[in-house]
């Protein structure tokens, strides 16, 4: 690359080194040891730039249903197990269209590494503008189709009504949440994930607001969740639009949907979503099979989820510094730092792991007393969040393999290995009630046959190398 255009590459934004960084003479063991240290610190610095600004915003997503979990659960069972149930569709209907995130990543951060800004911020607006037509179209589905829906998914009578009603509601907000998915993958390919920080910890705190106000205050119940949920999604989405709109004009891309761009926004993600709805159909699968076991066990199969997505979330820190850091290497041609930035962002999620898994254990009495007061839904949960504690190291691996995959473009591949975790997931998940297992058998298939399965394929790729193109634009 030239000097020409790493210099219109923004001050903020750490520089990929040349080669000629390097002393021109072989180093003696010392001098290596040296310089591989300070590239290992190098490494640190740029991933904890990125990663702890991106683990508060990350955690903040999550904490938006724990919010709505614990105010619900002390309404009744009934009424969390319909949240179970609601929130597992919704989120489903939402993580589908996550590639407008991940796909924006990979596109501008490699045009940042080639130091092309407008061209960086004008794909970024692409995927803004697909967000919105996906977001109108989701809408008009959800609305008249939630009582159909969750009633397939099998919910107890009990439980039905309470699911329909935050479904429905909620539906209303998909737009704002698609908006927020791809100005978030804006900000991160132009390596801030700072101002999604903000915006994530202000929609957070707004939302435990309205949803104390429409719950208790107003009476709100259920639907008084949801709708305080709507008012700060759509908050965020205002004020996303507002800093993607104002660096589109400082840099002067056009603010005009591209009927080609949207479409290239669109086929990148195609891949992607075939990979998220494997995703999403294994958590699917796992809530339909609790479900059916009852009760106080789709309220405690609920409780664990929303913690197991929670510390998901926490390692995906890294795991999002991944796919900005190293789209951005591989738009600077530097497949060598890339290789180096997955094996230290490798480590840290290990790291990671570990700590969370500590964490919790030591939380586990707290957050028994903090979801329910129901003693079965507490007899259920207690063993799951151990399950979800032994298994975390294990997580912190996959989730940095997945966003070093992510940010190499490298959807194809992604989209394979996750159908066939499904494929070995599936039968064994749909299996465990006939060989008379409960919900902690359940969650041993979650958290460790289908993250272990995703391990191996993830490990494999990684150490081929293949994954490492080189460009502007991944060929």
């Amino acid at each position: 690359m030239s000097s020409t255009s790493r210099a219109d590459v923004p001050a903020d934004v750490p520089r990929v080194p040349d080669e000629g960084d390097q002393p021109g003479k072989p180093p003696g063991k010392r001098d290596a040891r040296r310089l591989r240290k300070r590239s290992l610190r190098r490494h640190d610095r740029e991933i904890f730039a990125l990663a702890i600004p991106a683990f508060g915003a990350l955690v903040a997503e999550p904490l938006f249903l724990m919010a709505d979990s614990a105010m619900i659960g002390h309404l009744g069972t009934a009424q969390l197990a319909g949240l179970g149930v609601a929130a597992a569709l919704l989120t489903t209907v939402v993580n589908v269209f996550v590639f407008l995130a991940y796909a924006t990543t990979a596109a501008v951060s490699r045009s940042v590494g080639a130091g092309d800004l407008p061209t960086a911020i004008r794909r970024g607006m692409d995927g803004v503008w697909l967000a919105l037509l996906l977001g109108a179209l989701l809408v008009a589905v959800l609305i008249p189709g939630t009582p159909a829906v969750v009633d397939a998914f099998g919910a107890s009578d009990t439980a039905a009504p309470h699911a329909v009603s935050y479904l429905r509601i909620s539906a209303l907000g998909v737009p704002a949440m698609l908006v927020v998915l791809a100005a978030t993958g804006v900000l991160r390919g132009l390596q801030d994930t700072r101002t999604p920080l903000y915006v994530a910890v202000g929609g957070f705190s707004a939302n435990i607001a309205l949803n104390a106000l429409f719950i208790y205050g107003l009476d709100g119940g259920v639907a008084g969740a949801a709708w305080g949920s709507v008012v700060a999604q759509w908050g965020m989405a205002a004020v996303y639009l507002r800093v993607v709109v104002r660096g589109a004009r400082a840099h002067g891309a056009t603010l005009r949907p591209s009927a080609a761009g949207i479409r290239a926004n669109a086929k990148a993600g195609v891949p992607l979503l075939v990979r998220t709805l494997s995703l999403r159909a294994v958590l699917l699968i796992a809530t339909a099979v609790a479900a059916r076991m009852g009760d106080a066990d789709i309220a405690a199969h609920q409780i664990s989820l929303t913690i197991w997505t929670l510390l998901a979330f926490a390692l995906d820190a890294v795991a999002i510094a991944g796919q900005a850091i190293i789209g951005r290497y591989l738009g600077a041609e530097d497949t060598a730092g890339a290789r180096d930035a997955c094996r230290r962002m490798v480590w840290w999620g290990m790291v990671g792991g570990a700590s969370l898994a500590l964490l919790l254990v030591a939380a586990s009495p707290l957050l028994l007393r903090l979801f329910t007061s129901d003693p079965e839904v507490r007899e259920q949960l207690l063993p799951v969040l151990l399950v979800v504690a032994v298994t975390q190291p294990v997580a912190g691996v996959v989730f940095v393999l997945d966003g070093v995959l992510m940010g190499a473009g490298d959807g194809g591949y992604l989209a394979g290995a996750m159908l066939l975790t499904l494929l070995v997931f599936a039968p064994v998940a749909l299996l465990v009630p006939t060989w008379g297992g409960g919900l902690t058998a359940l969650w041993w298939t979650i958290a460790g046959l289908m993250m272990g399965t995703r391990l191996i394929t993830l490990g494999l790729r990684t150490r081929t190398g293949r994954w490492m193109v080189a460009g502007a634009v991944r060929a």
